[in-house]
């Protein structure tokens, strides 16, 4: 091992400990014996009982998991035999995990109370009060623009926030504003700019009036392509918008102050921040030890801010913390979070599962399976551990769904009976913002017995003697036969607010966590996404520069071509 990598500690091969090698036998049992849910619940009276757990204002059933008590027992060895509850102190500590790039991991930081027992000193920074300091300046900020003191260059109150981000700068604020959206202050509005596509900034300020308009750029560095190309094209609309209405004329100095009076910053380059013409007072930070996918609960949440005001905003940290007090005080056991990942472990390494759909009965959570995309797929979709060594078994899942019923007219199919182990984490609400009853039935409840239908048709399936049993013709029998044991978690919530929606985004960042320790990944780089964004930088001027595009392979060559050819 080179000296750059010395300090670093390997991870324990998982596939080498004793436990793994009894989950190997316990499952090739398992498969010799066949797996049948409707005899484990016939069997086990209390099986719903041992395999729920309860969290604050959150109900979790995975007694339709295809697990045993021994299955159970030896997932809780595996992570004992890999010290995983060890790795978790270290984290909330402010180790540092992150090891390719030698930072802690401290996005639990920024929900901790400031009145919390003992302080958060790491590498000489006092997290905690560093963190409320900033939310504080946050705080100050949005209650301007909420109470109408904050104006624009022509005097007129915001009406409307322009959030321009990409990746965690722009996934997280965007799940939530759809989440919380019954929160949201009445004649504020917030919409999101994220893809460098010009259609997307077209369509998100087309009907905006640049008077009432204000902007803020979420870039850590400043330096993002996509965010910093839409940032101009953002300052272009808007200066070109107000002269255009006569609010300004084309001075240097008075495109200067609408600059200043329309746009602020998320970021901590405070130098180019200025050059953009935002005052570096209204720019407001994080920290390196917050990941992007991490950080919709740090400064990149500002819009959220503005939009639900401080009052929520602190409701929303609270569930993160709770979440977070739940995770690292509740025996492994017992820890539905720690549960929840090792049986992701158990599906993807010895099932071989490749995905894992989240399905969300509660339409303003239609993107939380698009943010959860990134949490989980750009923290553990790795090849290689934290000390750079080659992983020894498959990593990550592919995490996708859709919301409610709409999913199950599109990709249900597959999951039913299709030929993949899909495991699949539904969510639901006992309360709505909006009950309404037609004049046959309260539709919540008909919302909500789908929900509860679906998982009880993959755990228990439909028997060929029951198909029989309807007149269904015998050549058509296996056609409509339904397998049954394909595992499902049920996430029961009072309702969806801020609290629980913390709690939510918490429960998956820890599970991302167990996931990745046993797979000894460092789950908080992302050099993945590194490659095509340099790539991009050298075969851009080859659209129009002849010797740029010689550079380039055959294919890229062709696809440049045919772009030549057919741009108007």
């Amino acid at each position: 091992m080179d000296t750059c990598t010395s300090h670093i500690k390997a991870p324990i091969d998982a596939t080498t400990t004793d436990a793994w090698k009894k989950l190997q036998k316990h499952f090739d049992e398992l498969q010799s014996r066949g797996i049948d849910l409707r005899s484990w619940f016939q069997d086990d009276p209390q099986r719903v009982e041992k395999y729920s757990y309860e969290v604050n204002d959150l109900h979790f059933d995975l007694s339709k998991n295809l697990i045993d008590d021994t299955t159970k027992q030896l997932l809780c060895e595996l992570a004992q035999e890999l010290g995983i509850e060890q790795r978790r102190d270290d984290m909330f500590s402010g180790k540092h995990l992150n090891t390719t790039e030698d930072r802690a991991v401290l996005h639990t930081a920024l929900r901790r109370p400031v009145d919390e027992v003992g302080s958060l000193i790491v590498d000489g920074q006092d997290c905690v009060k560093d963190v409320r300091h900033e939310l504080d300046r946050m705080y100050a900020f949005a209650d301007r623009v909420r109470l109408g003191q904050w104006k624009g260059v022509t005097g007129k109150r915001i009406e409307t926030v322009v959030s321009i981000g990409i990746g965690g700068s722009d996934l997280g604020p965007v799940m939530v504003y759809e989440a919380l959206k019954p929160y949201a202050q009445k004649g504020l509005s917030v919409r999101y700019v994220s893809n460098i596509d010009p259609n997307d900034i077209a369509e998100k300020t087309k009907d905006l009036d640049p008077e009432t308009t204000l902007v803020i750029i979420v870039s850590k560095t400043f330096t993002t392509l996509e965010t910093m190309t839409n940032a101009r094209e953002a300052r272009t609309w808007l200066l070109e918008g107000l002269q255009k209405q006569g609010a300004i004329d084309t001075s240097d100095a008075k495109r200067a102050e609408a600059i200043a009076k329309h746009f602020v910053a998320v970021s901590t380059n405070l130098e180019l921040v200025a050059q953009f013409g935002i005052n570096p007072e209204n720019a407001f930070g994080f920290w390196n030890w917050v990941g992007g996918r991490y950080s919709v609960d740090a400064a990149v949440g500002l819009s959220l801010i503005i939009a639900f005001g401080p009052v929520v905003f602190e409701e929303f940290l609270k569930g993160f913390h709770d979440m977070d007090t739940y995770f690292c005080k509740t025996p492994l056991e017992d820890n539905v979070v720690f549960l929840m990942g090792l049986c992701n472990i158990w599906y993807v390494n010895f099932f071989g599962a490749q995905s894992h759909a989240v399905l969300p009965y509660n339409q303003y959570l239609h993107r939380f399976p698009a943010y959860l995309q990134q949490l989980t797929m750009e923290s553990n979709g790795k090849s290689t551990r934290w000390d750079a060594s080659p992983v020894t078994t498959k990593t990550g899942e592919i995490f996708w769904g859709e919301a409610g019923t709409n999913g199950q007219h599109a990709f249900y199919q597959l999951i039913h009976q299709g030929t993949n182990l899909i495991p699949a984490d539904f969510i639901g609400f006992v309360n709505t913002k909006h009950p309404t009853k037609d004049d046959q039935q309260d539709v919540h409840e008909l919302f909500l017995g789908n929900f509860l239908a679906q998982t009880k048709a993959l755990a228990f399936g439909k028997t060929a003697d029951e198909v029989r049993a309807e007149g269904t013709a015998e050549w058509m029998v296996p056609a409509r036969m339904f397998s049954g044991n394909r595992p499902t978690t049920s996430i029961f919530g009072v309702e969806l607010n801020a609290h629980t929606l913390g709690e939510l985004i918490a429960l998956y960042e820890h599970i991302t966590f167990v996931e990745g320790s046993v797979w000894g990944l460092d789950s908080y780089d992302q050099w993945g996404v590194e490659l095509g964004k340099q790539l991009a930088k050298q075969i851009t001027p080859a659209f129009h520069d002849d010797e740029a595009l010689a550079a380039q392979d055959a294919s890229t060559q062709a696809l440049i071509k045919f772009y030549r050819k057919h741009r108007k």
